[in-house]
């Protein structure tokens, strides 16, 4: 499949055709080392190993994954920013950032239980249903409290976290249901 970068004229010959020298060593030279092929004088299509565009196979230079590379330091910055946050408000701690930490958790929270939960779906279907998910947790958790006049942020924060941990969990059991039956029927 042709990608967008690729030079490959209408007609699909390859080359750039713009100063009228069709099919030239040169010209097609050019669209082949863009290809990723040799051109036909012999000589390599790339220079060292590692110095093509990222994303193709075979060539990786050094910030060819700069996203997944950092993945799981942003995973664990966003985890500390909710602990924080939980710990903030159940601790009742007077801090400029337990407002904004406390709202991170209580989004996050429960999003991740509900993705957890959702593991068949692809990963933005799985983004999008997870906030929503989190945020008729939030409400749910709320308007519960206010109906049984139980209401304190630090027991809203300590149900949200109790909730989401129950997705965790049943998450967890859901897929590992099946494992260990037929090791005890034999």
């Amino acid at each position: 499949m042709q990608s967008f970068s690729d030079p490959i004229s209408i007609d699909g010959s390859g080359s750039d055709d713009t100063d009228g020298t069709k099919g030239t060593e040169g010209t097609q030279g050019i669209s082949l080392r863009a290809a990723g092929r040799e051109p036909p004088g012999g000589e390599p299509a790339e220079g060292p190993s590692g110095s093509g565009p990222p994303g193709r196979p075979g060539r990786g230079g050094p910030l060819s994954r700069p996203a997944a590379d950092s993945l799981p330091v942003v995973a664990g910055a966003a985890a500390a920013m909710a602990g924080a946050g939980a710990a903030l408000a159940l601790l009742d701690i007077g801090s400029p950032l337990r407002a904004p930490f406390t709202l991170f958790f209580l989004i996050m929270a429960p999003a991740c239980g509900v993705a957890a939960a959702l593991r068949g779906l692809d990963p933005l279907s799985r983004a999008v249903v997870a906030a929503g998910g989190a945020v008729a947790v939030d409400l749910l958790t709320a308007q519960a409290m206010l109906a049984l006049h139980t209401w304190t942020v630090r027991g809203g924060v300590a149900a949200v976290a109790a909730v989401s941990l129950l997705f965790f969990l049943l998450a967890h059991a859901w897929r590992h249901r099946g494992r260990g039956t037929s090791d005890r029927t034999g």
